[in-house]
């Protein structure tokens, strides 16, 4: 009896056992729920943050809609920078406009303009690299190094003056009384030999009758001794002398010994050819010995006196070509020639009056009239020369930016010289054929200015000491942020009770972005800890250290 019990007990629980090994068996067999799941269907994206329609720089952890009630666009893992995707890796995103901001995130300034990514090795090293799509945009231009002949026009502004050398004041040497006119006008020309007045004078009267009393005596004395014909002679000669010395004219004179009888009034001809230029002269007036009665000038020729720059001086010589050009004859222009340099400069207009003699056969240029100068300078010789907008002048130094081609730029130091026709001379800094930049040169020199001033810090050090700055001191300004920048925010466990804290949770497999640098710099309240701000699985923001 116990025997048939003992054997039906053993019996069960074999039967049991097997039981159990079939059924765990078969379960081993089945696939977990969750695998099957996955496996049937795809993986959902993980959104990084969300970020504003409008292209603005606010991001957010968690969906939300904008003031106009437009929802934030997502942006996934795999959308990140090209960096991320393992091709060149962005370290942070510059200023546009050069200033010492940078940001970890893409983001656009108080004027709009998109932040400037920096990729990493182009951080160092004085050279500049630009993508070809970031050249087309900013119009570059580049212009080769070559020599010319640099010819620089100066000019001068100056007004037309009478030639001083053609210039006769009609003032006669003895007292009398004007009889007749006959040039009654200013202005009007004259010719050398035309009669201008006539005047009646005592004294003219009293020499012309000593000449004739003395040429009677030298024909009575024909058949006398010698020493009387001489003195006779004498006396006639200086009488006609004292004529001409107040400028009686030969036919008058000739005249006088051809009738042998005085003449009230006498004759005063013009002495040049020339215009009159002022006549007091008038009609019945007595003038006295000295008086201006006409003042004549010949304009065949004339002067511009010109004002030239002190800084000009040195390119300015004599027999020198100029142009001259004048407001009212447009499109005419008149050629002349550097004469004289004056000595003296001006120190109310810090000017140097250069005289320019000008051939006026026409009578165009009248005096007083305004003109422009323009004096060719320069040497003959070639010299090493680029255009003026391809160097950067900051007062201290001058810099040129060197195309080294597959959009490398160099910034170089120059010597220069002088400047002409739109291209400076340069004695040091670049060789003949190297290209220089010559337009958004600005803006590759404030690209290099950065590299040079970020140049002794390495790439984690610079994004460090960035993210510390953007951490501290103001939003938006925050370097590149690295992987243990990233990890040392969210790795670890946080258990404090502290009211700052949004609770404790273990640690999390969602490493912190650079976006979500950002967001939290742009909407942790004042007086928050300090953290970054993660969205988790179940849509519940926690901090982190």
């Amino acid at each position: 009896m116990k025997r048939s019990m003992i054997l039906g007990a053993g019996a069960f629980a074999l039967a049991t056992a097997i039981a159990g090994f079939a059924g765990g068996y078969m379960m081993a067999q089945k696939p977990a729920p969750s695998a099957a799941v996955g496996s049937s269907a795809p993986q959902e994206r993980k959104a990084l943050y969300y970020r504003n329609p409008m292209g603005l720089a606010d991001t957010s952890p968690v969906p939300k809609k904008d003031p106009m009630g437009m929802d934030y666009i997502p942006v996934y893992a795999n959308e990140a920078p090209a960096g991320a995707r393992g091709e060149r890796k962005v370290l942070y995103y510059r200023n546009p406009m050069g200033l010492p901001d940078t940001s970890p995130v893409p983001k656009k300034d108080s004027m709009g303009m998109d932040y400037i990514a920096v990729y990493e090795g182009e951080e160092s090293g004085s050279t500049v690299t630009i993508s070809p799509e970031k050249i087309q945009l900013l119009g570059v231009l580049t212009s080769p190094v070559e020599r010319r002949v640099l010819t620089r026009t100066v000019r001068a502004v100056g007004t037309v003056q009478v030639d001083e050398r053609g210039q006769y004041t009609l003032a006669p040497k003895f007292d009398g009384w004007i009889e007749k006119l006959h040039v009654n006008t200013t202005g009007e020309p004259v010719r050398k030999g035309q009669p201008l007045i006539d005047v009646y004078s005592p004294e003219l009267v009293s020499a012309q009758q000593e000449f004739l009393i003395a040429n009677a005596g030298r024909q009575r004395l024909a058949a006398g001794s010698a020493n009387a014909r001489q003195g006779v002679a004498s006396l006639s000669e200086s009488a006609m002398q004292r004529l001409r010395n107040w400028d009686i004219g030969e036919a008058q004179l000739e005249r006088l010994r051809r009738t042998g009888k005085t003449s009230r009034t006498l004759t005063i001809t013009a002495p040049v050819d020339g215009v009159v230029l002022d006549k007091p002269a008038l009609e019945g007036m007595r003038f006295q010995a000295g008086d201006a009665l006409y003042r004549i000038a010949d304009l065949d020729t004339v002067w511009l006196i010109a004002e030239v720059f002190e800084q000009d001086l040195a390119l300015v010589k004599p027999g020198q070509a100029v142009q001259l050009t004048v407001s009212a004859y447009p499109g005419r222009h008149f050629t002349g020639e550097v004469t004289f340099i004056y000595p003296d400069l001006s120190p109310q207009t810090r000017t140097v009056k250069v005289r320019i003699e000008l051939s006026n056969p026409d009578g165009l240029l009248k005096p007083a009239m305004f003109g422009t100068a323009q004096l060719a300078a320069g040497e003959r010789t070639p010299v090493l020369a680029v255009p003026d907008s391809a160097v950067v002048d900051s007062g201290t130094r001058q810099v040129a930016l060197v195309a080294l081609g597959e959009g490398r730029f160099e910034p170089r130091e120059l010597l220069t010289g002088r400047l002409a026709d739109g291209f400076l001379e340069v004695l040091e800094g670049l060789g003949e054929g190297e290209s220089v930049v010559t337009r958004a040169n600005f803006l590759i020199d404030a690209e290099s200015n950065l590299k040079a001033a970020l140049s002794g810090m390495s790439p984690k050090s610079a994004a460090a000491d960035a993210h510390d700055h953007g951490s501290h001191e103001s939003p938006g300004h925050a370097a590149t942020p690295t992987d243990d920048d990233a990890h040392s925010g969210h790795a670890g466990h946080t258990e404090s009770s502290d009211d700052n804290h949004g609770g404790s949770h273990g640690s999390s497999e969602t490493h912190a972005s650079p976006d979500d640098v950002h967001d939290h710099e742009s909407h942790t309240k004042p007086g928050a800890h300090s953290g970054h701000v993660m969205p988790d699985d179940h849509d519940n923001s926690h901090g982190g250290h």
